[in-house]
């Protein structure tokens, strides 16, 4: 398959109820159908509460819900949740698969101006995996200010970030979407929430996605609680790097643990 029918879910949060996270996403995906991949935003259970882990559902019932939903649309289902783990709480993006194939992958760079390094422990893992033949990065929210991370090796097609960005910022979420695919001439998704949470925060959403010349193929509009869809093509991907292999002059370097 070479085209990849992308779905962003900009939606407010409950702040700290689980199960009415689930119940508004359970509307939100009736229905839904013909897409290849569905996109919920960062903490999509709790909101970006630093004690979300203590109180937040189990990953089992979170990796049940998500393995319902994904087995409902037949399209892999993403959104990353405060968990606990036996190594301590951390920020998981989790992907599951109609089939129940999960994969997961945990926020590298804490956002320290919310204590965020104090409640979490930070991910150490790059992960890259394959869906319906494309190879997809998943990172989160924060992550996308450090390009050394989200460095493509010539190994994603697509950069997948989910988020909990605060308007004061949009900005910086914007600008940075759009910088991330032309540097790494791959296709960019970035699925922010909308609404204000427990803390205050205020969150325009902006959700955008954007091909690997930095073009929008489709943008959320601000403060609406919507969802979005584009269709990537593979092709046009291979033949842009092929025409334009900026790729092949990228500075060698190693990225430590």
């Amino acid at each position: 398959m070479s085209g990849l029918k992308i779905t962003l879910m900009q939606q407010p949060l409950v702040w700290m109820d689980g199960p009415a996270n689930l119940r508004h996403f359970d509307l939100q995906l009736e229905g839904l159908v013909g897409r290849d991949l569905i996109v919920l935003p960062e903490m999509f259970t709790t909101g970006f509460a630093m004690e979300a882990a203590q109180q937040s559902l189990p990953q089992d019932e979170v990796v049940a819900w998500m393995h319902a939903k994904a087995q409902q649309t037949q399209a892999l289902v993403a959104g990353s949740a405060a968990l606990q783990t036996d190594h301590g709480a951390v920020n998981r993006f989790l992907l599951v698969e109609p089939d129940g194939n999960v994969h997961f992958y945990d926020k590298r760079h804490l956002f320290r101006m919310a204590d965020e390094h104090h409640y979490y422990e930070a991910g150490n893992k790059r992960v890259v995996f394959e869906w319906r033949g494309w190879r997809i990065l998943p990172l989160v929210c924060y992550d996308l200010r450090f390009p050394v991370w989200s460095r493509n090796r010539d190994d994603y097609d697509l950069a997948l970030y989910v988020a909990n960005w605060p308007a004061p910022r949009s900005l910086h979420w914007q600008s940075l979407l759009i910088a991330r695919a032309i540097e790494n001439q791959a296709y960019v998704a970035g699925c922010n929430r909308v609404g204000t949470d427990g803390n205050g925060h205020h969150y325009r959403g902006d959700s955008r996605i954007i091909s690997p010349q930095g073009e929008i193929l489709a943008s959320a509009e601000a403060h609406q609680a919507t969802r979005i869809d584009a269709d990537l093509s593979l092709e046009l991907l291979q033949e842009y790097r092929t025409k334009f292999p900026a790729w092949q002059d990228t500075d060698p370097f190693t990225l430590g643990s």
